[in-house]
């Protein structure tokens, strides 16, 4: 891949979905599109360009060329210390100021395959605070691969590795090597395709209470983050809490959210008004 091709490539997917990849990627966007070129018959990085650019099929290719650009490894229980400060302070707050509506609808951007999803499905239910309740928790990703295997709710051992997720194993069954998710939990998670970028897409998501987006935003550049920050804020009710990795800050991105210190992590809440 030569630098023009890189930065054409580069240029076209920040177009299509916002992601942005710097000159050093070069390699990376190299390593992981060949497979692509292969596919398609093409004998180099300008030919898929063109594809990209003109052919019938560039948006299904586009959507690809994101997915394996994004790839992620996830498991259960990712980042404890956030989930504790989510089961422990965040949805005792959640149950009082929902008690009038008895409905909670959480929302995890790029959900990857689903071990945030039911992870948070699996916090609901034991915190025995929400008996009776309308629950919701959402998962959307950009790459449709992964989403198929969030909705099939079925995972190898590796999935539980950390020493947190074996309070989840109860939640799934065993079969044929792999545990599926029992229907309790199935029964309140859903699951899209959704660009981040997408702002009609966006609009359609509707009110939620607690919008997990962790390691994701590490993807796009400034402008891209704003986006997508505007669209959450829109997107949660008065209160409501935005919660990222640790890695990732509101810093030089807005000023529209309250940062929170809890006892197990600092968290983003959007003011109330009064």
């Amino acid at each position: 891949m030569t630098q023009e091709e890189s930065r054409l490539l580069r240029e076209l997917i920040y177009e299509h979905c916002g992601l942005s990849f710097g000159d050093d990627m070069r390699y990376l966007l190299e390593r992981r599109l060949a497979p692509r070129l292969q596919c398609h018959g093409l004998a180099d990085f300008s030919g898929y360009y063109r594809f990209l650019r003109c052919d019938p099929g560039r948006r299904t290719e586009l959507a690809t060329a994101a997915e394996v650009l994004t790839t992620n490894e996830t498991y259960f229980y990712r980042e404890p210390h956030q989930l504790r400060a989510f089961s422990e302070e965040i949805l005792p707050v959640l149950a009082e100021d929902r008690a009038g509506q008895r409905r909670v609808r959480i929302w995890s951007a790029g959900c990857s395959t689903g071990e945030e999803v039911y992870t948070i499905a699996v916090l609901l239910v034991r915190s025995g605070l929400f008996e009776g309740w309308n629950l919701e928790v959402f998962g959307s990703d950009i790459a449709r691969r992964v989403l198929a295997v969030a909705r099939a709710g079925a995972y190898g051992p590796h999935a539980f590795r950390t020493p947190e997720a074996e309070a989840i194993r109860p939640w799934f069954r065993t079969e044929a090597g792999k545990w599926h998710a029992k229907d309790r939990i199935r029964n309140l998670v859903s699951f899209g395709h959704l660009n981040l970028l997408d702002d009609r897409a966006m609009g359609l998501v509707g009110p939620v209470d607690v919008i997990f987006c962790r390691n994701v935003m590490i993807y796009f550049d400034l402008a891209a983050r704003k986006r997508v920050v505007q669209a959450f804020r829109e997107r949660l009710r008065d209160g409501g809490y935005l919660l990222l990795g640790h890695s990732e800050s509101l810093l030089d991105v807005t000023s529209d959210f309250e940062l929170v210190q809890l006892r197990h992590d600092l968290v983003y809440r959007k003011p109330r008004r009064f």
